[in-house]
């Protein structure tokens, strides 16, 4: 008995979205040509800023580990992208750490170090997950 080959359309998955035809594949190119790695990195902080507001604030998801991470990762990337994004980003971070803390302060968990006091993402980030150590995040009062 002998295999056949198995074309394309045969190995996609039913349940998935359908394949994109010649025009936009080329719109998808097109777009990909001009966009710019800072455009994404942008967009990836306001997500992960939205969600760690979420873990914070919303009751049924409340994770402040989760929460953590996500600020300190908007700390990290903000360092890389241009000032004046890092300048617009500067008070929403500065919202969902006052956020953090104060949610910190309720469920009467251990505060954190602060960090050098410089502005935002300028700071080293400290200790990773694997670390252990404690977090960077600056929190007020601590």
């Amino acid at each position: 008995m002998t295999e056949e080959p198995q074309n394309d359309s045969a190995m996609e998955d039913p349940n998935g979205p359908p394949p994109l035809t010649e025009e936009e594949r080329a719109m998808l190119e097109a777009q990909m040509k001009e966009i710019r790695v800072e455009d994404l990195l942008t967009q990836t902080v306001a997500s992960v800023l939205n969600l760690s507001a979420r873990r914070i604030v919303k009751e049924d998801e409340v994770d402040l580990d989760q929460a953590r991470i996500g600020i300190e990762a908007v700390r990290a990337i903000v360092a890389l992208l241009p000032a004046e994004v890092g300048q617009a980003i500067a008070d929403p971070l500065s919202q969902v750490q006052l956020l953090y803390a104060q949610k910190q302060a309720e469920s009467g968990t251990a505060g954190t170090e602060p960090d050098d006091g410089g502005p935002a993402g300028t700071s080293d980030p400290g200790p990773g997950p694997a670390d252990q150590g404690p977090s960077k995040l600056w929190t007020p009062g601590s």
